[in-house]
């Protein structure tokens, strides 16, 4: 007797179809991937973008609200042959640099502040967690008052974005670091400095990196909004100018710079980052 039903044959289709899916389309996707690391972070978009282009194709809206793909690439080669795009993106990049610099060199030593000392901890702790309640735009309003419409309004806002997650995580890693590390370091005759630089900076470097990690994509995104209330260039800018004109094209290729820059930043300098100081230093925990 045979055991092979109508479900028998659908499963035995279904695993037929899974091992020519194996063999034909996911190892080789798995060779060349291994061969060229960059198909990983370029595959997964190849699905969006051909639906991009099969709705602009369509015209399920019309042309110029819904531009192809094809016009945002054409708009980028022009930006680019103009100076424009890069001229914008020189400026956004080198914003979000100086404040995350300023937001670094006032967040780590605060963390650590707030982390080693009690006092201090009870001190700033309710004031921070205060403070990060009121979110980056919301300072805006003020802020125009204040500096107006100018650089020094930016700058706060994006080290106003990023300062909190790198105090919070430095605050927590530190107090993350067992106290028998501490002692064992003093009973040696470490200064207190030296512990600090020996065991609570070293201990601490996985949190305080994933703070930056999430400090610099707040304050990115902090960036492009004041770059479109008060800014003069940059890409959220470039991206609230062409609304004026009406230019959907812009303000999409605005949208991709965006988004390929981040992904770039953090897939290939920040998660690296994170994952060799977490394997570095990231086993050193709280008993």
């Amino acid at each position: 007797m045979s055991g092979a039903g109508p479900g028998g044959g659908t499963a035995g289709a279904m695993g037929g179809l899974l091992r020519l899916w194996n063999v034909r389309v996911w190892g080789p996707y798995m060779r060349a991937t291994a061969r060229w690391p960059g198909l990983r972070s370029i595959v997964p978009f190849l699905p969006l973008v051909a639906l991009w282009w099969a709705v602009a194709e369509a015209e399920v809206f019309p042309r110029v609200f819904f531009p192809g793909p094809a016009e945002v690439v054409a708009s980028f080669f022009t930006l680019t042959y103009k100076g424009i795009l890069p001229e914008y993106l020189a400026d956004s990049v080198t914003r979000l640099a100086v404040g995350a610099a300023v937001g670094v060199a006032i967040g780590i030593p605060l963390g650590l502040l707030v982390g080693l000392n009690r006092t201090a901890h009870k001190a700033l702790w309710p004031v921070l967690l205060f403070f990060q309640a009121i979110g980056d735009i919301a300072w805006l309003p003020i802020l125009l008052i204040w500096f107006g419409f100018g650089l020094t309004t930016m700058t706060f806002v994006i080290v106003y974005t990023v300062l909190f997650p790198i105090v919070l995580n430095t605050v927590l890693g530190v107090r993350s670091i067992p106290l028998d590390l501490h002692r064992a370091a003093r009973s040696l005759g470490a200064s207190p400095a030296r512990v600090v630089w020996e065991v609570v900076l070293p201990g601490s470097l996985p949190n305080i990196v994933t703070g930056l990690r999430n400090g610099l994509g707040y304050g990115w995104r902090a960036l492009i909004a004041a770059e479109i209330i008060v800014g003069t260039s940059g890409i959220g800018f470039l991206m609230f100018d062409a609304r004026r004109a009406g230019s959907v094209v812009e303000i999409l290729l605005g949208m991709i710079v965006l988004g390929v820059l981040w992904y770039i930043v953090d897939a290939w300098v920040l998660a690296p980052i994170e994952r060799a100081t977490g394997q570095r230093w990231g086993m050193v925990q709280r008993q």
